[in-house]
């Protein structure tokens, strides 16, 4: 089997890195950077230093460029024969991926997690909504859950999703990679997976605002059970499945990003907590925290569509600036009693 994965951030790298670390897969693995100085450095101490320090790239993993807006012939040039493609980019580059990708024959995923910024007054959208937009006919999907990339990279125990209306694609997302340290569920609700992983972002920046104020665990497991009770219902009001937001791409990536110290969006609220401006907070990151960018959007959709979601519209204001750390506290806490369910 051929996998390629295009984009070599810290994500992408991992899932390059824990497949092609699999030896007796029968995987022929390959990562693209979009950069080739980048590739070239990988290239040279096999090691991509600027994402994942510390990780070595197996030696058979093979190290290609790819620019981001080439032309769909060199795609098709490159990744035509490949039997399963994975996107690594952020979400701010998958339009542009998915247009290059438009008539590959095989199946495509992506990893990026978080909505499109809007675009000509437009709300923003999810993954599946960009690719019904840009490449209809592609078949696709994405893989997503609770997993940190060094953890991953290193082969700790990570258990994925792999969400695709078609099971070919999810066949495919398994047989990459499932393996002894990478469990890999299907799953046909793409939309419940991917409003996952975009509200779980902005939601650990709460969560991360909550810790850096020393507000206590009592505060924390409030702010993370009233959140996933924000993302079903903005799922819902898509078109998932309840069961999907008690599972991996819902609870679990809730609770991994909101309190795990490798979150770069928790880290986000924890250095606002702290008096950083958010630019500073962001460029101490030297990552992309997709929250910051996705907040916005998870917020108008959620009106547009008639959805209650305090906490989320809390962290846009505190982002925009239209409320101190103390003051979404307050907000927050101000709200009128109401029932627990949904």
């Amino acid at each position: 089997m051929k996998l390629a994965v295009l984009g070599a951030g810290a994500w992408g790298t991992a899932l390059a890195v824990n497949a092609a670390s699999r030896s007796d897969s029968g995987l022929s693995v390959s990562l693209w950077a979009r950069d080739s100085d980048q590739r070239d450095a990988m290239r040279a101490v096999r090691e991509n230093r600027r994402y994942l320090p510390g990780v070595a790239l197996p030696a058979d993993l093979e190290l290609g460029f790819f620019p981001a807006d080439g032309p769909a012939g060199a795609a098709l040039a490159r990744f035509g024969d490949a039997d399963l493609v994975v996107i690594g980019t952020p979400m701010s580059a998958l339009r542009g991926m998915l247009i290059a990708l438009r008539d590959h024959s095989g199946p495509v995923a992506w990893l990026c997690k978080g909505f499109e910024a809007s675009l000509a007054g437009q709300p923003g959208l999810l993954g599946h909504e960009v690719c019904a937009q840009v490449a209809p006919a592609l078949r696709v999907g994405v893989l997503s859950g609770p997993s940190f990339a060094l953890e991953v990279a290193r082969g700790q125990p990570t258990a994925l999703v792999a969400a695709s209306e078609h099971a070919h694609v999810r066949d495919a997302l398994v047989a990459a990679f499932h393996g002894p340290t990478l469990r890999v569920y299907a799953n046909e609700d793409v939309v419940g997976v991917e409003v996952g992983g975009a509200v779980k972002n902005v939601l650990a920046i709460a969560t991360g605002l909550c810790d850096g104020l020393g507000l206590g665990l009592n505060a924390r497991a409030a702010l993370v059970t009233r959140g996933l009770a924000e993302m079903t219902r903005l799922g819902l009001a898509l078109g998932a499945r309840a069961e999907t937001f008690m599972g991996l791409s819902g609870l679990g990536d809730l609770v991994l990003t909101a309190t795990g110290d490798l979150s770069r969006n928790r880290q986000v609220g924890q250095r606002l907590a702290q008096g950083q401006s958010l630019r500073q907070a962001v460029d101490a990151l030297g990552h992309v925290a997709e929250g910051v960018y996705s907040a916005h959007t998870v917020v108008q959709r959620a009106q547009l569509l008639g959805v209650d979601m305090p906490i989320s519209s809390a962290v846009v204001a505190l982002l925009q600036g239209r409320l101190a750390p103390d003051q979404a506290l307050k907000a927050l806490m101000g709200r009128d009693p109401k029932d627990e369910a949904l």
